[in-house]
């Protein structure tokens, strides 16, 4: 690799990691990155799950304090994510990205608009007053299974994951930002683990690629995980939501008008 692209492979690991730490979408700078550099697609996609899912530990330790308050979530959430992730990656590697990635900017945007409108959505609902309720039990089960189809979209493709859980977990009550993006953050790591070790196992990874996005990653994930609790709740929503509009934007243009 020319020096150039090592600079721009992990220059786009560093603001993926921060990307991914706050909301989550940061796919969208490394694979078309790789694409850049004239990585085949299959490839650009694994290679690129490969590096975000090492550099995931970055936000890890940044959201440490964090992870005992969401475990008895983790519990529900957590096994429909590895299977997800798991059905997802399989399906990668025995289809074409073509269909799937058209799909990529209307699910961004969706995502994006449910969790700007969570409030309104939860109030119409009455959920907030009666969590434990049969009603609240349904909507539970139906967060599962979205969780579910989320995760098997992670383990395909997994641009703007991190925004369509944000959006899940708000519509079920979770309040705390933070708690909402540790708990994002430890089921995007779980779907993008299983997909990367079956990437691995099916010989996809550009290794040399994949190790310089992992260090930018890191860079990123710790520094998106770390400053994002420092900044007001209320603002770290509207970034979260500036960011989806910015990537389902830059999707639809990719997709259709280029």
């Amino acid at each position: 690799m020319s020096t150039i692209e090592i600079l721009s492979l992990g220059g786009a690991g560093v603001a993926a990691g921060v990307i991914n730490a706050i909301a989550g979408g940061g796919t969208l700078v490394t694979f078309p990155m790789l694409l850049l550099f004239g990585t085949p697609p299959v490839v650009a996609n694994a290679t690129s799950t490969v590096a975000l899912v090492i550099g995931t530990a970055g936000s890890m330790f940044g959201y440490r304090r964090h992870l005992e308050s969401v475990k008895p979530r983790l519990s529900t959430f957590l096994p429909v994510s590895i299977l997800g992730g798991f059905i997802g990656s399989v399906l990668l590697t025995q289809t074409s990205d073509k269909t799937f990635s058209r799909m990529i900017p209307f699910l961004i945007l969706f995502a994006t608009v449910l969790f700007l409108a969570q409030g309104f959505v939860r109030r119409q609902v009455r959920f907030e007053a009666n969590p434990e309720g049969s009603d609240g039990r349904v909507r539970l089960f139906g967060t599962i299974l979205f969780q579910l189809g989320v995760a098997i979209y992670g383990g395909y493709f997994g641009a703007g994951i991190g925004i369509l859980m944000l959006a899940s977990l708000g519509i079920i009550g979770l309040h705390d930002i933070h708690e909402m993006n540790t708990l994002k953050t430890v089921l995007g790591s779980a779907i993008n683990l299983v997909a990367a070790g079956w990437f691995i196992v099916a010989g996809l990874i550009h290794w040399p690629k994949a190790c310089v996005m992992t260090v930018g990653a890191l860079a990123g994930y710790y520094l998106g995980s770390h400053y994002a609790q420092r900044i007001p709740q209320k603002y770290v929503r509207t970034i979260i939501t500036v960011i989806g509009f910015v990537l389902s934007a830059v999707a639809f243009y990719k997709e259709f008008l280029s």
